[in-house]
């Protein structure tokens, strides 16, 4: 399932598929989000070019940033700039690879990341 072709339509239970892939044996969120960091990092083709806010950038790697969070670095003129993987934008065809993004956002979208417990309490 990891070596799904860019050019396929991933499914909703497909990336379901790769969740599980990605964290398997996780025991927390910190864990499972340090799970998709490594399956993006080893399947994610690199470098690829992408347009960020009008503009052309290759984004060369990606990283972990001390919350957890999953960052593309991109690179321009020189100058690099970490974007939250939830929120780069992605070329058309993606690379190899995009689909363990779409699997992350997936995540994230679906409770990984759940907010802090205070913004819960004023519910």
């Amino acid at each position: 399932m990891s070596k799904l072709q860019t050019a396929e339509v991933v499914t909703p239970a497909q990336l379901d598929e790769l969740i599980e892939e990605a964290t398997v044996d996780c025991y927390d969120e910190e864990e499972q989000a340090s799970g998709f960091f490594a399956v993006i990092e080893d399947n994610l083709a690199l470098p690829f070019t992408t347009r960020i806010l009008g503009v052309e950038a290759s984004v060369a790697a990606v990283e972990m940033d001390g919350d957890g969070r999953v960052k593309a670095v991109c690179e321009r003129g020189g100058e690099r700039q970490r974007i939250d993987l939830i929120d780069l934008p992605l070329p058309s065809p993606p690379p190899a690879g995009a689909e363990w993004i779409a699997a992350y956002r997936r995540w994230v979208e679906g409770g990984g990341f759940a907010e802090t417990e205070e913004g819960e309490e004023d519910e």
